[in-house]
């Protein structure tokens, strides 16, 4: 059977297309060789979108009367911030769940990008194309390539992903105060992780048929804001522990011991995180919980990706 891949847009050199300014690409091997089988990608390229072709001579961004522009290096009279600006006003994103960008572009960059104020370079500015689209789709979760070599930024990134796909998913089967609480009771364990759950499940409370629209929007938007933060060990043992409760009248008095020692273990760096997870999974395939099979935390993406033992 075919699987479903998630739509996620990211620029296309990353894939190996010669779009560079020198005629080449920065093909990327974990995002070819792994998570191309799970995401759909949707290849931009704004600076071959407006024309500049390839080979082409380097830009880079320059503060010039309190603002930044994106201005060819050898030519700062050949200015394109405003033709890249035009083309990323007119690009529809509102079907993709994710996006990955190519570090130090002036015009895809997230963070970080060399901004030139005269011969001087601080590493404070954004790509032009990116500002846009971050400020115009703010629920999507964007990732350079560069930084996704760290685990936990990368595991980060795809459980956005995925928490905004199934989001999507929800809307168009339809929403109610129902299906919103649902949605939220089966995150609720990935949000505690990530910090205090209570505002997201006040803010619930107040839902109704008739404001049931405005609340979601409310909702997703702090939801993916929160889920930014990258889970710290100490936040997944509050998680740990908190599953095992509902373990607490089933488990023998060595099983409890193990668990315990394992989620210790976890705690002090020496066995990832996988391990003390595959251990509550068994106990929970012996003494089922409707709550906790329910949930999305033990199993935020598919197994294959395998981000979980990395951390």
């Amino acid at each position: 059977m075919t699987k479903l891949k998630i739509p996620v847009g990211i620029s296309s050199c990353l894939l190996g297309d010669n779009v560079r300014f020198d005629g080449g690409h920065k093909r990327d091997a974990y995002i070819v060789g792994t998570l191309s089988h799970y995401f759909d990608f949707r290849l931009f390229c704004p600076e071959m979108a407006i024309g500049l072709g390839t080979p082409r001579p380097t830009m880079h961004l320059i503060k010039k009367d309190n603002a930044v522009r994106c201005v060819v290096i050898k030519d700062p009279d050949h200015d394109v911030t405003d033709r890249l600006k035009d083309y990323a006003e007119q690009q529809n994103h509102s079907d993709l769940c994710g996006y990955i960008v190519k570090k130090d572009s002036p015009s895809c960059g997230m963070e970080r990008v060399k901004v030139f104020a005269g011969e001087i370079p601080h590493r404070n500015g954004v790509g032009i194309y990116a500002e846009i689209m971050m400020r115009n789709y703010p629920l999507l979760p964007v990732e350079e390539e560069g930084r996704l070599g760290d685990a936990g930024l990368r595991e980060n990134f795809i459980q956005r992903v995925y928490v905004l796909y199934r989001w999507k998913q929800l809307i168009a089967e339809g929403l109610s105060p129902q299906s919103l609480t649902h949605f939220h009771a089966r995150h609720k364990l990935i949000i505690m992780s990530h910090g205090d759950y209570q505002p997201l499940g006040q803010l619930l409370a107040s839902a109704t048929k008739a404001n049931v629209t405005d609340i979601a929007a409310q909702y997703i938007l702090q939801l993916m804001t929160l889920l930014k933060v990258v889970v710290k060990r100490k936040s997944h043992v509050n998680v740990l522990q908190h599953i095992q409760g509902y373990l607490k009248k089933e488990l023998s008095a060595d099983n409890k011991a193990e668990l315990c020692e394992l989620i210790e273990r976890y705690r002090n760096g020496e066995i990832p995180l996988i391990v003390p997870l595959t251990l509550l999974k068994h106990h929970f395939r012996q003494s089922p919980d409707a709550y906790i099979e329910d949930s999305y935390y033990m199993s935020p993406y598919p197994q294959e990706l395998q981000l979980i033992n990395q951390l």
